[in-house]
């Protein structure tokens, strides 16, 4: 059964400039699909349309009738004083009407015995016990304490909730109204890796839809079985999780490329072959040179395929490390007010170490990294630093002291260097052409991130502090600030929730909860095996191997016919050469529009490749045919 189809979606906010332009996919009943793209493509517009929130130009929106349909990031205003408990309970208004009827019931019960009353209520009761009336406490308590929300929090007022706070709410609200269809913005934005854990296995639970769009990856390998890609505002589809999809995506950028470049050697033996046929061809020859010249006006149209931007041409600067001692930290300790965030904390950092500081949300991460900044005061403990250690700072949240002025400006300023030196350092961060006079203000979250690491990158510095570096960034943007980050080969020091990130950079763990630090030397993937083993757990799955897509084998080459014989045979072999060569440029053609047709199919389009070459094969095989026989007519004529 299909539970959402969609069919030629149009949607423009601007007259001319559509954001989705022709969208078409279909999601089935119990499929578990990630919808992915750069920021600003269109995906939260899309969920926003399956809600009804927003309307659409041109196309068609089909939900399944009678189900239950919800989206995570569409937190719905509340009456003014609901607390957060009222908030939950919103979840179970159906059971709160048949409460009410019940005890209406059983107050008429006691004035009188009417048989119909009493069967009523029988029957109202079975189904009261059957939707879980009876089990609604012990439904909010799990939920709540899956995603963190705490009893003090259930007594606040909602309307006093941060908004990552109100989110994770109306995520434990929809959970409890066990919505048949789950569309989730970006579900794990305001989640630490235990409530997102708790998520990835309650939709491993889940029965119905879910549809989500997230830049989490390993989330998205947890719970995704398809994606679907929006790219210009069309679909591409890839049957598996992100995993699958980046091996695939490259794969088919490859092809797409190796094709292109087929192309473009192929215009030059095309033009070549044009030539001929009009100095030596009949009228029907001229006008398949024509056709062939128009050919090859097509494939000049096609552009090139685009990748990922990669291999960021960055050096950090990096000071000269001498001793054993980055950092000593002994009988740490602090608290705000009546609560205690950490106590007595001590532990040391060597050389060339990459630690993850991990932990539930309010644990003292972020406050920890404040206080080795200087930010902030601990209440006891020392701190003390290597003496040859610089540090490098990169906050959740950039920010630039002039925000008005271009990216060239602000490193000429703030790094005192010429305008040169600032565009070829912005150039090796991906900043190019027309892009280094955009004020700062006018970057993206990721782009701010990316320029200020090419600020750090000529500090010399040689312990890199990084607070939720990937928070918010869309994958690209994630993989820009990674690639740069590898480019950096002295201590590292991050607050992570994005477990790519940490599986990619960690050669230690230091877990912050209960007020002490659990500290772990090893990788994040043998962290989790060792958390798994000493407590009831699951390991995080291994991404699966990379698809090899086999090769087409190439065609054995044949040798050219040789004819020999007098001018009427030549003449009716070069006719016959002439209508082959008419109708597999007609075939050629419609290839090109079935190939066209079917850019979001990669199956088909596959096919339709292997098939084209075939076909040009041939066609350059009845072209040389008949440029040979045309020669020996023309010799035959003397």
């Amino acid at each position: 059964m299909i539970d959402i189809s969609v069919s030629n979606l149009v949607k423009e906010f601007e007259v001319g400039s559509r954001i989705l332009d022709g969208l078409s996919f279909q999601v089935d009943s119990g499929e578990r699909v990630g919808v992915l793209g750069p920021n600003g493509c269109g995906k939260t517009t899309l969920l926003r349309i399956l809600t009804g929130a927003v309307d659409w130009d041109e196309g068609e929106v089909v939900l399944a009738p009678g189900k239950r349909l919800g989206l995570i990031s569409q937190i719905p205003v509340y009456p003014a004083g609901f607390t957060v408990e009222d908030v939950l309970d919103t979840a179970f208004q159906p059971i709160r009407r048949m409460e009410a009827e019940l005890s209406r019931l059983a107050q008429e019960m006691g004035e009188g015995s009417d048989p119909a009353l009493m069967a009523r209520y029988d029957k109202l009761t079975a189904a009261y016990e059957a939707a879980g009336g009876y089990d609604t406490d012990t439904q909010v308590n799990k939920v709540c304490n899956g995603l963190s929300i705490p009893q003090a929090m259930r007594e606040q007022l909602f309307d006093s909730l941060s908004g990552g706070e109100k989110t994770r709410v109306n995520l434990a609200r929809l959970i409890l109204e066990d919505t048949d269809i789950l569309l989730l913005d970006e579900p794990t934005n305001h989640l630490d890796l235990r409530a997102t854990e708790w998520l990835e296995e309650y939709l491993g639970r889940f029965k119905g839809t879910v549809l989500t769009v997230s830049h989490d990856r390993y989330f998205l390998d947890k719970v995704v079985d398809r994606i679907i890609e929006i790219n210009h505002g069309r679909a591409e589809f890839y049957s598996g999780n992100y995993t699958f999809y980046a091996v695939e995506k490259e794969q088919r950028y490859l092809t797409q490329l190796k094709q292109y470049e087929k192309e473009q050697a192929k215009i030059q033996q095309l033009e070549a072959t044009a030539r001929v046929m009009h100095q030596r061809g009949t009228e029907r020859m001229h006008k398949q040179a024509f056709a062939m010249e128009k050919r090859i006006e097509r494939i000049r149209q096609t552009q090139r395929p685009t990748g990922r931007a990669r291999s960021i041409q960055v050096h950090f600067g990096e000071r000269e490390f001498k001793g054993d001692e980055v950092l000593s930290i002994k009988g740490l300790t602090k608290s705000f007010g009546s609560r205690t965030l950490f106590a007595r904390l001590g532990v040391e950092v060597t050389g060339g170490e990459r630690i993850a500081l991990i932990g539930d949300n309010g644990s003292g991460k972020s406050t920890l990294l404040k206080i080795l900044l200087g930010e902030e005061q601990a209440d006891e403990g020392k701190i003390r630093m290597g003496p040859t250690v610089k540090v490098g700072y990169l906050p959740q949240h950039v920010h630039f002291s002039h925000p008005e002025r271009n990216l060239v400006d602000t490193l000429i300023y703030e790094l005192d260097c010429s305008a040169q030196t600032a565009r070829n350092r912005l150039g090796s961060f991906q900043f190019r052409g027309e892009d280094v006079f955009k004020p700062v203000s006018a970057l993206s979250g990721g782009e701010q991130s990316r320029l200020r690491l090419c600020m750090l990158m000529d500090e010399k510095i040689n312990l890199l502090v990084l607070d939720e570096p990937t928070n918010h960034l869309d994958i690209q943007s994630r993989e820009w600030i990674e690639e740069a980050v590898e480019e950096y080969e002295g201590n590292l020091l991050f607050v992570s929730h994005d477990r790519y990130f940490i599986d990619r950079f960690a050669s230690r763990i230091w877990l912050m909860e209960d007020g002490a630090i659990t500290d772990f030397q090893g990788t994040y993937q043998e962290f989790q095996a060792a958390r798994a083993k000493g407590a009831a757990g699951r390991l995080i799955s291994q991404p699966p191997a990379p698809v090899q897509t086999p090769q087409p084998s190439q065609p054995e080459k044949k040798d050219k016919p040789k004819r020999s014989g007098g001018t009427k045979n030549l003449e009716k072999d070069l006719a016959a050469a002439e209508r082959a060569v008419a109708k597999c440029e007609e075939q050629m053609d419609r290839l090109d529009e079935q190939i066209q047709d079917s850019a979001s199919d990669y199956v088909k389009l596959q096919e339709l490749y292997e098939e084209k070459q075939r076909l040009e094969e041939e066609l350059q095989a009845l072209y040389d045919r008949w440029e040979t026989l045309s020669a020996q007519l023309e010799e035959a004529r003397g």
